[in-house]
């Protein structure tokens, strides 16, 4: 009777501790690349949270307080944000190449072709480099960074503790310049060859008046953008990889 009342406490407690670390998992699975899309139904989503929640519960090492109504109310409220913010560190990833694709799409007059073929609207080019960048993150192991980046979650944010505001806002702060960094390093190539684009288009019309030089140039720039996506898109999903790495190795840390 002794070991079967042991064996249910010590269930009780495997459950409550599952359930406090499925609050922060399931706030990270919703935002995380390829897992956390819109295009996934949400009882895949809820099935992935609980499998990343089987591996990460047996390796968390804290001990969440006894269950009561206040300290229920307490572990929702600071799991669902840490895990929510860990997510949006990953999403801004993916929104930095978004940013990326649009403004190489604006620059090389890509931007309306299958503009509404994602649930989010995005232009060709932003689509398939946000498509290959996911593909490639699942392949080199994503769940496998964020089953280890969720478990080193709670050294920096403990169960039932929340990172002051001052230090979120500046985290976030940091997080989104470096996003957007990142976008225009990746479409720096496009921008530097639409402005090399119009600056012989103006030579060209000021040399010969009577040629109509837009329509002359218009496929020439398009041509030359997708054959510059052509040649850059390995690189730009490399660098592209590259920060994620750095981010799922030291979230919470400088993004240099």
């Amino acid at each position: 009777m002794n070991a079967a009342n042991e064996l249910l406490t010590l269930l009780e407690a495997q459950l409550w501790i599952g359930f406090v670390v499925f609050l922060r998992v399931g706030a990270t699975v919703s935002l995380l690349p390829g897992f956390g899309e819109q295009t996934v139904p949400m009882r895949i989503k809820l099935v992935i949270a609980l499998a990343f929640t089987l591996i990460v519960a047996p390796a968390v090492s804290n001990v969440p307080p006894a269950a009561s109504p206040g300290s229920v109310a307490t572990l929702a409220v600071t799991e669902i944000l840490s895990g929510a913010l860990i997510g949006i560190g990953i999403r801004l990833f993916i929104l930095a190449l978004q940013t990326a694709g649009s403004i190489a799409a604006q620059s090389t007059s890509l931007s309306q072709i299958l503009g509404g073929a994602a649930i989010e609207p995005l232009p060709a080019m932003g689509y398939v480099l946000t498509i290959g960048a996911i593909a490639l993150a699942v392949m080199a192991g994503l769940h496998i960074k964020a089953a280890h980046l969720l478990i080193h979650s709670y050294v920096l944010l403990p169960m039932g503790f929340f990172a002051g505001g001052n230090d979120v806002a500046d985290w976030g702060l940091m997080q989104v310049a470096h996003a957007f960094e990142l976008a225009f390093v990746l479409a720096a190539p496009f921008v530097l060859m639409s402005v090399l684009y119009n600056l012989a288009l103006g030579v060209i019309n000021k040399a010969m008046p009577q040629l109509m030089v837009a329509f002359v140039g218009a496929p020439v720039i398009t041509l030359g953008g997708l054959f510059l996506l052509f040649l850059a898109a390995p690189t730009m999903l490399t660098v592209w990889m590259s920060g994620l790495d750095q981010f799922m190795a030291n979230p919470f840390g400088s993004t240099r």
